[in-house]
């Protein structure tokens, strides 16, 4: 159940949803975890071209971390209305390297686990702007997109790509199986932490599935969250922050079954959860009960061991604002390298503006330019690093961090010098 309440912006109302239960379990007891405070939407950059309206109309929404008493799913209470975040979105898949092999591997890997060919049918649940469906169309494998950004889906259709243009739901599914026949295999990388109605969700993959179709989602793992700090996971668009237990009893609830899970390094540490309809084929695998195995021993989905990751948010932050702080005391000159939706909690919540970077810059023409909400960082294209050179450069990109200063070789190679935030801040 929600509550809907009007959170003032600067100018207007803007409505947001605030949950009073669970939206994995349905249970009522939901204790806060974390607070970031209040932070504008974290893919919500401002054009620029009238800055003082532009401030003026910028909205803010708390960004608290709740734990379920009855599940341990960690979870926003606060709901930004979907049409909002994602109907014009500004991230694309294609921009990153690591992501152009990572989405290959995957294409390869369902393909052979599935035994998927030419009369095969792959759905993409949140395609972006196609880049698996086009790795699948690669090895000959036919896939149907469903993204609900007009302007994302308006790219994949311009590369040649079968795309429904709508936010994934049970009514979606009826109409694409109608359509096209059920999926062969159900794949969402990145979307299953941004779903508020997980039943209505769930039920959509059971209909559209068919009877022996494998599922295929990817998401943020909320251990490696934990474990490694990675608080600028957190942002207005992720939801939930899921265990394997939670994502297990999930499924059972809608007529589906987990049958393994893999841990993959993408985004700071995700899972890949593989499934199925119940009552088909196959076992759960070794690896699926070594994980619930240990998160159960470790005590993962338990407020007491979720309450301690606030004060390792608390110290990491420390730690990065002197760092900052302490080079710009020494002269130097610092710019940021990436604007992810996740680096604009990192700036945010650090309060990290123009005062202690420059700028920032970033491969994707569709954040070029424009200024990063919130702290308002100009953003440029990556050549101006070389064309600058800084003394230091904040990766707030960080998952990215290897890639990123593969790329920037020859800024390196010329005296600069990186900083990775998380987990632990340090100089590189």
């Amino acid at each position: 159940m929600m509550v809907e309440k009007d959170h003032a912006g600067k100018l207007g109302q803007s409505p947001v949803k605030v949950m009073t239960e669970c939206r994995a379990c349905g249970g009522r007891k939901l204790e806060r975890v974390l607070d970031l405070g209040e932070q504008p939407l974290a893919n919500s950059f401002l054009p620029g071209r009238d800055l003082e309206r532009e401030l003026e109309e910028e909205l803010f929404f708390p960004l608290e971390v709740h734990s379920c008493a009855g599940c341990g799913l960690l979870q926003l209470i606060h709901v930004v209305s979907p049409e909002v975040l994602f109907r014009d979105y500004i991230y694309v898949s294609t921009t990153s390297d690591t992501l152009q092999r990572h989405f290959a591997d995957m294409a390869r890997q369902l393909t052979d686990l599935h035994g998927l060919g030419p009369r095969s049918l792959v759905v993409e649940i949140a395609s972006n702007d196609g880049l698996l469906l086009k790795k699948f169309r690669d090895i000959g494998v036919r896939g149907i997109g469903v993204e609900p950004a007009v302007n994302i889906a308006a790219m994949a259709r311009e590369a040649g790509l079968e795309v429904v243009n709508e936010f994934f739901s049970s009514n979606v599914a009826a109409s694409v199986r109608s359509t096209h026949g059920p999926a062969d295999l159900i794949v969402g990388n990145n979307v299953f932490a941004h779903v508020n109605d997980l039943a209505d969700f769930l039920g959509g993959i059971e209909r559209l599935l068919g009877p022996e179709g494998g599922i295929s989602l990817e998401f943020p793992y909320v251990r490696d969250l934990i474990e490694h700090r990675e608080y600028d996971t957190i942002y207005h668009e992720h939801l939930s922050y899921f265990s394997v237990a939670v994502v297990a009893k999930l499924f059972a609830r809608h007529g589906l079954v987990v049958r393994d899970v893999e841990r993959v390094p993408i985004h700071g540490g995700s899972i890949r959860v593989h499934g199925k309809k119940a009552g088909s084929s196959g076992r759960e695998s070794d690896r699926l009960r070594r994980l619930l195995a240990e998160e159960e021993e470790m005590g993962l989905n338990t407020l007491e061991f979720q309450r301690g990751f606030a004060g390792e948010v608390e110290s990491t932050k420390a730690k990065l604002l002197s760092l900052l702080r302490g080079l710009k005391a020494e002269g130097k000159r610092i710019v940021g390298y990436g604007a992810p939706a996740k680096g604009n909690t990192q700036l945010n919540y650090c309060g990290i503006g123009v005062d202690i970077l420059d700028y920032t810059v970033d491969k994707s023409p569709l954040k070029q330019g424009k200024l990063t909400p919130g702290m308002h960082l100009r953003v440029h294209p990556a050549e101006k690093l070389l064309e600058d050179r800084p003394d230091h450069v904040l990766i707030i990109a960080w998952n990215f961090a290897d890639e990123i200063m593969s790329q920037q070789r020859a800024y390196r190679d010329r005296g600069g010098r990186f900083i990775i935030p998380i987990p632990e801040p340090r100089i590189v």
